[in-house]
């Protein structure tokens, strides 16, 4: 919508908008407006939610159900106002006409309705929300669905179907191998994340720094002289997908506002599922799925506890975790919520950052924005420019 306005003012010569017209200023804006609509709606959403759906505590472990006897009846589905806060700034200040963006936005509004239909049947049955399998079958239909959209955007971009290995200086083209790969790695991350939501503010704090990482990528990826400098797939038009992890990256910081311990509101299947898969989208459309699993290495082992420890039960007929996902073995262990809640945060936060300092281990050769002599000044062409959305003709407004 902002987009459309400043393109339309230019049949009027308003160039002092050109500025509003980058990816930046837009995505700033997209994080606060986010932001502002989680925290000022955020007490009538939890009043709302307070009265219609409330979470019922539903585990296998007794002691599971012992710890969070507590959190009986707290309100759940939050990741609602998550994701209208989300999808209202890029409304606003996101490139609508931007495939990329339009494909996030169906893998946001699929998987939500995945997560609402789960977590409806979790709140009004006995049951502990849809089968297992029927789940995954709808993630795997809006995954799919996702991944052949991608597909078609990708395979017209020189670099866009490039496999790039971490910590070397090496890539391979994928081909229709893509399709698949995308699949499990919207689908994946969707799981990852959800798996993840256990705890107070647990799955929100890691999301936001995995997320920060991943759009810091999707950006450079969408810059020319970043993508180059940094030996990344250069895909144009990808950085737009920075305005869309800015609403991501202020929606989940306005959730957190009620969701830290102790949480007035949980995030839900209605969250945790399509913010897990536009974390992915985010992987996919920057050509980093590989670096997603350093990224997001929280959510990795979280869901890895858990096909550990089933896979070895059924080996052995006994846990090799007092409780699986991971954190509910921390808190069997004697740790106290927040202390887990915080480890884990700052080893997310050190896994991001290790994620994006990985793009120039074996990486070699002067560097194409400075040179090899560093910055010149005088020399115009060592001036970073950011990239604006192309202007539409006016006409095409009247």
């Amino acid at each position: 919508m902002l987009l459309w306005f400043l393109q339309l003012s230019t049949a009027f010569s308003f160039d002092a908008f050109d500025a509003w017209e980058k990816i930046t200023p837009r995505a700033t804006l997209a994080a606060g407006t986010s932001f502002m609509v989680a925290v000022l709606l955020g007490p009538r959403w939890i009043a709302w939610l307070r009265r219609h759906f409330r979470e019922p505590i539903k585990s296998d472990s007794p002691d599971i159900l012992r710890l969070h006897h507590d959190k009986q009846a707290t309100p759940t589905m939050g990741g609602l106002f998550v994701i209208a806060g989300l999808l209202a700034s890029v409304l606003v200040f996101g490139d609508l006409y931007n495939s990329y963006v339009s494909t996030a936005i169906f893998v946001a509004v699929g998987l939500t309705l995945v997560g609402a239909i789960d977590d409806l049947v979790k709140i009004r049955s006995t049951a502990k929300g849809i089968s297992a399998f029927h789940k995954l079958a709808a993630q795997v239909v809006v995954a799919g669905i996702a991944a052949i959209l991608l597909y078609r955007q990708q395979a017209a971009i020189p670099d866009g179907l490039l496999m790039r290995l971490p910590f070397v200086e090496g890539s391979f083209s994928l081909g229709l191998w893509f399709i698949p790969l995308a699949i499990v790695v919207i689908t994946g991350a969707s799981n990852a994340v959800n798996l993840t939501d256990g705890l107070d503010g647990l799955a929100g704090g890691c999301l936001i720094a995995a997320t920060v990482a991943m759009t810091a990528l999707t950006y450079a990826a969408g810059h020319a002289e970043w993508a180059a400098y940094l030996g990344v797939p250069r895909i144009p038009h990808a950085g737009e997908m920075t305005v869309l992890a800015g609403g991501m990256v202020g929606g989940v910081l306005g959730f957190l506002w009620f969701n830290c311990h102790p949480a007035q509101v949980f995030m839900g299947n209605t969250g945790a599922l399509p913010l897990g898969g536009l974390l992915g989208v985010l992987a996919l459309v920057a050509r980093q799925e590989l670096l997603l699993v350093i990224v997001a290495v929280v959510f990795v082992v979280a869901a890895g506890s858990v096909f550990v420890q089933i896979g070895y039960y059924k080996w052995r007929r006994r846990r090799l975790l007092r409780c699986a996902p991971l954190h509910h073995h921390f808190q069997l262990l004697g740790w106290a919520e927040n202390q887990i809640v915080v480890r884990f945060w700052i080893a997310s936060a050190l896994c991001a950052l290790l994620g994006a300092a990985s793009l120039k281990f074996g990486v070699t050769g002067e560097n194409p924005i400075l040179g090899g002599g560093g910055v010149n000044i005088a020399d115009s062409n060592n001036v970073i420019q950011e990239p604006r959305v192309a202007r539409m003709p006016a006409k095409e407004f009247r």
